[in-house]
Parts: C-alpha cells; sequence; structure tokens
C-alpha cells in the first residue's frame, strides 16, 4: 500500500535571523497540516529530518514539532540524520511508517538552522560528515571534496568548467520564479564562467556560483496512507523509491563514478516500471554543481562523460524536454541540509498538482527526485505520480 503526499508546507529559505530552529520546525508543520485540511490530533507520528552537529544547541529537536499544534502532544516523535538526506531519510520512515499499517497518517518535518554560526564553523560541521579518518585530504571540507570530484571527471573527460558555469547559471535563471529560494537573481552564464572578485575560485575548479548556498530553511509534509488518501483533495503517491547507500571513505570507491546514485536511480525506475524518458521533471541535489552534471549521467540522461549534451541540446532546460531543477535547486533555492529532501518532494508535488504558481511546468504526470548525503554516500531517489 503505497504512500501519498496529501499537504505541504514551505518556507523561504534563507538568512533567517529572526527565527530559531523551533520556529521554523513549527511554522512549516503548522503549514503542512493546514494545507492537508488534517488536526494534530489525526497525525500517528512526526518525522524530523535535521542533522545539526552543533549549528544549534538544540541537538534534542524532533519534539519542537509538537508546538506546531495542541493536537499533536503525546504523539510519537523521531529525529533522523543521513548527513545533506535527513529530509528524505525522515521522509522514507514515514513512508514504511505508513505503508506498514502502522499509521494512517504521518507529519514529516525537515529543518535547518545554519546561519548562526560562522562561514568557518559551518565548513567545519559540514566536514564532519565527511570519514573522519582521512579528514583534511582532500582540504577545504566538502567543496574540496567535490573539488576533487570535478578535477577527477576533468581528467577523464576534458575540461568542463563552462558546463559548470552553465548549470549554475540554468539553476539561477529558475530560481527567479520560486517564491521560496534564497537567491532570485539571473546571474547569467558569463557572470558564472568568470573567476572574479564576487565570484571568487573557492576550491579550484569549482567557483563560487559552483557552490550551494549556507542556508536556514524548512519544509513539511503531510503522508497519507493510500486508501486514506482517496479522501482528501489531492494525493501525489511515491510511485517508487529506492536508498542506496556506499561507503563511506573515499579512498574505497570512485566518487566521479556516482555509482551509489546510478545505483538507487536504477532500483527506483524499475520498481516504477518507467523509463527517465518518461519523466516529466526531475529535482536533484546540485550541491555543487558537478554534482548535477554527474547526475544527468547516473539518471540514465547521457552516458558516462557526456552529460554536457544534455544542457547543449535544451534537454534539461525549463522548456526541455526534462526539466531538472526548475525550483532553482539548491544552487539558487539555498541549501538548509535538513529540509533540503523535505523540500525537493515538496515543490515536486506542487508541481504535480498544479499548483507551484510561477514555477508551473504545462502538465507534468511523473516526478523523479534525487536527494543525497556525502558525497553519493547516502543516496535516495523517488518516482512521484499525481494519483488525485
Amino acid at each position: 500500500m503505497r504512500a501519498s503526499i496529501i499537504g505541504w508546507g514551505h518556507l523561504p529559505f534563507g538568512r533567517l535571523d529572526a527565527l530559531r530552529l523551533e520556529d521554523l520546525i513549527a511554522q512549516a508543520a503548522a503549514q503542512a497540516l493546514q494545507h492537508a485540511g488534517v488536526a494534530g490530533a489525526d497525525i500517528d507520528g512526526v518525522w524530523l529530518g535535521n542533522l545539526n552537529g552543533g549549528f544549534t544547541p538544540d541537538i534534542f529537536a524532533a519534539s519542537l514539532a509538537l508546538q506546531a499544534d495542541a493536537g499533536l502532544r503525546w504523539k510519537t516523535a523521531t529525529r533522523l540524520e543521513n548527513a545533506c538526506a535527513s529530509g528524505s531519510a525522515a521522509l522514507y520512515a514515514a513512508c514504511d511508517a505508513v505503508e506498514s499499517g502502522r499509521a494512517r497518517l504521518a507529519l514529516v518535518v525537515g529543518a535547518e538552522k545554519m546561519t548562526a554560526v560562522s562561514g568557518a564553523e559551518v565548513t567545519r560541521i559540514l566536514g564532519q560528515c565527511a570519514y573522519s579518518g582521512e579528514a583534511g585530504n582532500p582540504p577545504g571540507g566538502f567543496p574540496g571534496i567535490f573539488a576533487q570530484v570535478a578535477r577527477t571527471y576533468f581528467e577523464r573527460h576534458g575540461d568542463h568548467s563552462a558546463t559548470l558555469a552553465r548549470i549554475a547559471a540554468k539553476n539561477h535563471a529558475n530560481g527567479v520564479l520560486n517564491p521560496y529560494a534564497q537567491m532570485r537573481r539571473d546571474l547569467g552564464f558569463e557572470f558564472c564562467n568568470t573567476v572574479s572578485e564576487k565570484n571568487p575560485m573557492i576550491a579550484a575548479p569549482l567557483r563560487k556560483t559552483d557552490c550551494s548556498l549556507v542556508s536556514d530553511g524548512a519544509a513539511a509534509v503531510v503522508i497519507a496512507r493510500e486508501d486514506v488518501a482517496q479522501g482528501f483533495p489531492r494525493a501525489v503517491a511515491l510511485r517508487a523509491r529506492a536508498q542506496v547507500n556506499d561507503v563511506l571513505p573515499l579512498a574505497g570507491r570512485d566518487v566521479a563514478g556516482f555509482e551509489g546514485p546510478r545505483r538507487a536511480w536504477q532500483q527506483a525506475l524499475q520498481a516504477a516500471g518507467c523509463t527517465v524518458d518518461e519523466l516529466s521533471f526531475a529535482e536533484v541535489h546540485d550541491c555543487f554543481t558537478i554534482a548535477e552534471l554527474l547526475s544527468y549521467e547516473a539518471m540514465g540522461l547521457a552516458p558516462a562523460g557526456q552529460g554536457a549534451r544534455v544542457l547543449e541540446d535544451g534537454t534539461v532546460m525549463r522548456d526541455g524536454r526534462l526539466p531538472v531543477n526548475v525550483s532553482g535547486g539548491l544552487k539558487a533555492k539555498g541549501h538548509p541540509v535538513g529540509a533540503t529532501g523535505v523540500s525537493m518532494h515538496a515543490i515536486s508535488a506542487m508541481q504535480l498538482c498544479g499548483e507551484a504558481g510561477d514555477m508551473q511546468l504545462p502538465s507534468p504526470r511523473l516526478a523523479g527526485v534525487f536527494n543525497m548525503g556525502g558525497a553519493a554516500v547516502a543516496n535516495y531517489v523517488s518516482i512521484l505520480e499525481r494519483v488525485r
């Protein structure tokens, strides 16, 4: 029995100085309950995706969601953490409860408060998601790790700096239409492709525009059992979902091969009984632009080393055959790590229900979502379709 999204909430992402982590969680949860048209008392359990790791003192945060509605008091509440895929980890745990029959209705919240600490501290905290035995190698935390991924890709397939700039420019142009996006500004290809004072090299070959934003934010969805969802005005089913984890040490794998994401896409598409060409759009994890480029190849849009083709022929553009990151992706929307996976699913549900506002695509039927924790370590792929 499949699980379906029947409502959602989404706060704007950005530097939200006036909001604490508990405010983010409670506000997104309250929005989702209201949008679904359910009371807190109707919810059978709450699942929170939140990395934290030192961003805020609130490590024991699951029950903060109970502040969204008095009826949530005494409900089970659990926090899940799987690096930048913490939101999808929470969503999948809720789906497990719903699909097993243990819950009729579940509330999933993803939230992160990242801007209360310095940029250096953000880099340090996120760097702790890497393998401690390789700490500092390559240097520079995750920018350094993905810079090494990009260098390896360039060594095999040629310099694709301009390709990465095209991805950044595409996503920033898409983000202009997203009211939840942290950066709603079309930067243009030339700016993204040029190293400058405003676009410095962060970790060669990655420039500032190749790196996702440090953000505060939250998103939430209400999940219902398939038969229960029939009584609601909207329902977006998770037609299939797959989680694939790879080993953590970089030395144990080919990080530029993106094998974990590739396997997750293959499993999800097979379980959904469809091909990548049948998808209407995809939201993929572009924590760094090289990750989106590798995602094109992992999902089967292009052979290894030829991902640039789907940018050049327009396939992944907003008006293309398979638009990728019409939300602006992590690049423009922002990347409050615990919120990202829930946000990707919520925005995909908006699209499928025709409720995406200025972001709306014409008549989408199937969505693909890829959320990733670490450098292709925890890989989550969902195939979504509207059933009501």
